[in-house]
């Protein structure tokens, strides 16, 4: 009775090997070359894009695209030698369309979010962002992240969608900037010279733009200093190194104009208690 069991499962085992070996050897083999040949026009768009004037936000996004769509059209052949009609396919996946949306909800957000990225270009490739609460210049707009450089060099990864629906603080779109710094100086120094001095420290550096003029005035009347807000304009390129090197010299130069930087104090007043 088992060797009879044998030899059943065995006959069974050729027939179906012979019914559904061609389909399952043509669909690997379909899969495989289908997965190459995505690969090949992956890399040729690539070479293309790079070879043309091709605007670089957009080169990482269509890339990525021609690679998925061609491995769709790979799927659907591979669907087809286990008898699934490419039009049977589409109506089983409308009829799933809603409970896979749900379930794929992020991904299509995200997909959306990238679209609407590339369409109103809020950013590009190379600018320097503040956006979901991160930093970072652009390195590429996926279809569905946004890839960030810290000033680190940490590649921080951000869904498309927390990008679109978020505040974007641009940091590199404008070609000019605007430096803030309020400097202290003592109740007891002369405002009028102070601001000689600042306005003297800012002619003579060369990346402070004479328009927009430079700003240098009483910002207000402090617990322990009169507060000072100065406010030079100067190429975008210029203005982290211009703001650290105007720190030090705005405070040598009052320093040496007799003005002194008062930190932080309180008057304490002692009252004798009556015997």
């Amino acid at each position: 009775m088992g060797d009879l069991n044998t030899d059943w499962l065995l006959e069974k085992a050729q027939e179906a090997a012979l019914v559904y070996g061609p389909n399952v050897v043509g669909a690997l083999a379909t899969l495989i070359i289908g997965w190459m040949v995505a690969r090949a026009v992956k890399r040729g768009m690539q070479r293309l894009v790079e070879r043309t004037e091709f605007d670089e936000t957009l080169e990482g996004f269509a890339v990525n695209l021609v690679y998925w769509g061609t491995m769709l059209m790979v799927l659907i052949a591979v669907l087809g030698f286990f008898g699934v009609q490419t039009a049977s396919f589409i109506a089983v996946l409308g009829a799933g369309s809603f409970g896979f949306a749900l379930a794929m909800q992020g991904t299509f957000s995200n997909f959306a979010a990238g679209f609407m990225l590339l369409a109103f270009r809020p950013f590009k490739v190379g600018d320097f962002i503040e956006v979901a609460g991160k930093q970072g210049s652009v390195h590429e707009i996926g279809i569905f992240t946004t890839e960030l450089d810290t000033g680190a060099n940490i590649r921080i990864i951000v869904p498309n969608s927390a990008i679109y629906g978020s505040v974007i603080s641009n940091y590199s779109h404008n070609s000019t900037r605007r430096n803030e710094m309020v400097i202290g100086i003592s109740y007891d120094d002369d405002v009028g010279k102070a601001i000689d001095i600042v306005k003297g420290v800012l002619s003579a550096d060369e990346r402070v733009l004479t328009e927009p003029a430079p700003l240098v005035a009483v910002k207000e009347l402090g617990d322990s200093a009169v507060n000072l807000v100065v406010r030079p304009w100067c190429k975008r390129q210029d203005s982290w190194a211009l703001g650290l090197d105007l720190n030090r010299r705005i405070k040598e130069q009052l320093e040496a104009g007799g003005c002194s930087l008062p930190y932080p104090q309180q008057d304490v007043h002692l009252i004798a208690s009556p015997d």
